[in-house]
């Protein structure tokens, strides 16, 4: 089913034509294996997790039928014949050229859906997020913070692309050291070609977007930002201005209010232009089940009776009061104009539960083989010649 299915939306094909593209005269092997032998090297990386390998450093100790009948032959292929296909891609322009035909077919794949939907008058939504990958090599490569583990490892930056649907439609490799917000920037033009869809467009990322310039960039090239304001940014209620009335905005299954939100404005301080601010508009939710500890007011200093009545005779000790709470505030910011703080709120909300229900699939199921090599640093990053890096060990 798997392979009628590769078929039938013409993802073979899409690979088949990429591979053909590929620079192949700076590799002899490459420009020399005929069709059936490329089709079945190819069919091997995308049915790798259909035999429940993770990737291809599983190869060494696979000994069934079933990858073999997949891809066409009495044998499955192995391990190093495998890798060294996917060295020869990736000094072959590989990454480039499959992720652009990514990016196509994957637009074609959801076209028909999109088609199907009543239109609006409302711009496209992408929603980006980041994620990095632990990578166990013998050389020294950049290191990141792992979200998963919360450990400082060697890793690869992966950036990845929805839809407003949660469908994928792009992702790319960068090094381990690289701020989400410039890889937002490398992949958004690229994803705006081979897509097909216009350049401005609603972009909805997490926090690590809240760079005040890098808003304001993207503002001017005519993209629309979504984003999660971060908590050393503001105090609290009083740090946003026009503050307006707060509306429910979900309910517990006894129909409490368990989430409100309100429309204000906030002004982001640019720090390459002094005194001068990013207007920002917010929809500011309310979130009654966290309570967090409010601001102290200014305690006033006892006098001198009060105090000494501490130390007379009887006095009894009272149980200090409760420190007052408050309801955590999330505040979400967007650089549009004008906006409906009910619709804003349900647009990032959406980030959480949609885009990331395909997320684990698509970004290593659908092509296995870069879990090991990641594409051979494609830049040949790992190191500052143009000869790429074989690595020691596999991605985990």
């Amino acid at each position: 089913m798997l392979l009628a299915a590769a078929q039938e939306t013409n993802l073979l094909a899409t690979l088949e034509a990429a591979l053909a593209s590929c620079e192949a005269c700076t590799q002899p092997r490459l420009a020399h294996l005929s069709s059936p032998s490329r089709r079945m090297l190819l069919l091997t990386l995308l049915f790798l997790g259909a035999v429940g390998l993770r990737r291809t450093w599983d190869l060494r100790a696979y000994s069934g039928d079933a990858l073999g009948v997949l891809t066409g032959r009495k044998r499955a292929y192995g391990y190093a014949h495998v890798e060294r296909f996917l060295s020869q891609l990736a000094r072959a322009g590989g990454a480039e050229t499959f992720t652009h035909a990514f990016g196509k077919w994957t637009a074609r794949l959801w076209q028909s859906r999109a088609n199907e939907e009543t239109a609006t008058d409302s711009s496209p939504c992408f929603y980006v997020d980041g994620h990095r990958k632990p990578v166990y090599t013998e050389q020294l490569i950049p290191r990141g913070l792992i979200g998963r583990t919360g450990k400082i490892l060697g890793c690869r930056a992966l950036v990845l692309l929805h839809d407003d649907q949660g469908h994928p439609l792009q992702a790319s490799t960068h090094r381990g050291d690289q701020h989400l917000t410039t890889g937002l920037a490398q992949i958004l033009p690229p994803a705006s070609e081979s897509t097909g869809t216009p350049s401005q467009g609603r972009v909805v990322v997490d926090r690590e977007g809240m760079a005040a310039p890098f808003l304001r960039d993207l503002q001017a090239q005519g993209y629309t930002v979504i984003t999660l304001l971060r908590t050393d940014q503001y105090e609290n209620l009083e740090s946003f201005s026009d503050v307006g009335q707060f509306v429910p905005l979900e309910h517990d299954r006894h129909g409490r209010v368990i989430r409100e939100v309100a429309p204000a404005r906030f002004a982001l301080p640019l720090p390459d232009q002094a005194g001068q601010f990013l207007p920002l508009r917010v929809a500011l939710i309310r979130d009654l089940r966290r309570q967090v500890p409010a601001p102290k007011p200014e305690e006033e200093d006892e006098n001198e009776n009060e105090r000494w009545t501490r130390w007379r005779e009887g006095w009894t000790a009272q149980p200090s009061p409760a420190a007052p709470t408050t309801a955590k505030l999330v505040p979400i910011v967007t650089t549009a104009s004008c906006v409906d703080a009910l619709e804003l709120a349900q647009t990032y909300i959406w980030r959480w539960p949609g885009p990331r229900e395909h997320y684990p699939r698509f970004s290593f199921a659908s092509w296995p083989g870069h879990e090991s090599w990641l594409w051979k640093d494609s830049h040949h990053q790992f190191r500052s010649s143009q000869k790429a890096c074989h690595l020691g060990e596999e991605a985990v």
